[in-house]
């Protein structure tokens, strides 16, 4: 299967651990069409975080037949939903979800999203 061209990876850093489970959605960018409709974030694909934390398919054809779909230059969002995984260990959660917008300057290039998180903080950054 080829490889997602954006993926993503969540670690429990208060627990030093991958986050299983955690339900992912990718969105990208629309700018209104004309003025006064409202720009919207259109979903283009989803996915879970696997026992490793890792979402590799996030946006890969279900069918390893087919080529990965085409990325563009453009504004994204991933959004991560970590409370149900929270609660799964008795825990509460503050961000009920994590909204994390990029800008794709060459869509050739692959894109990780790293997101590091704890019931009541979380950081991320540009990974290879």
């Amino acid at each position: 299967m080829s490889k997602s061209p954006i993926t993503c990876h969540v670690l429990d850093t208060s627990i030093g651990k991958p986050a299983a489970g955690i339900a992912v959605k990718l969105q990208q960018f629309e700018p209104a069409a004309k003025e006064g409709d409202l720009d919207v974030f259109t979903p283009i694909a989803k996915g879970t975080t696997n026992s490793d934390g890792r979402c590799a398919d996030l946006f890969a054809p279900a069918n390893p037949a087919q080529p990965v779909p085409k990325l563009h230059a453009g504004l994204y969002k991933i959004i991560f939903y970590p409370k149900e995984y929270f609660e799964a260990t008795n825990r509460k959660c503050f961000y009920p979800w994590v909204e994390i917008t990029f800008e794709i300057e060459k869509p050739e290039e692959h894109y990780h999203i790293p997101l590091l998180i704890t019931p009541y903080s979380f950081t991320t950054y540009r990974g290879s």
